[in-house]
């Protein structure tokens, strides 16, 4: 598992977000604070705070490279 710091600071970065994630047959958990959520659940995203950036648990072993090149608009380091 990798986790990154992600922002989703609009409804559209929200949208191409999870589109984006659902090319990959692969788990992801958005976490804040005490919320875990699936990150593949546009509902379940606007129900976090998204003033603040997210972490993304990444539950893969053999992508986490390819997945973290298509995610890095979203990335805040």
């Amino acid at each position: 598992m990798k986790t990154v710091r992600i922002s989703l600071n609009s409804i559209d970065k929200v949208k191409s977000f999870v589109n984006d994630l659902t090319k990959f047959d692969t788990d992801f958990d958005l976490v804040s604070g005490r919320y875990v959520i699936d990150a593949k659940s546009i509902m379940g995203i606007f129900s976090l705070d998204l003033s603040k950036p997210i972490d993304l648990n990444i539950h893969s072993e053999s992508s986490v490279d390819e997945i973290v090149n298509i995610l890095k608009p979203y990335i805040v380091d």
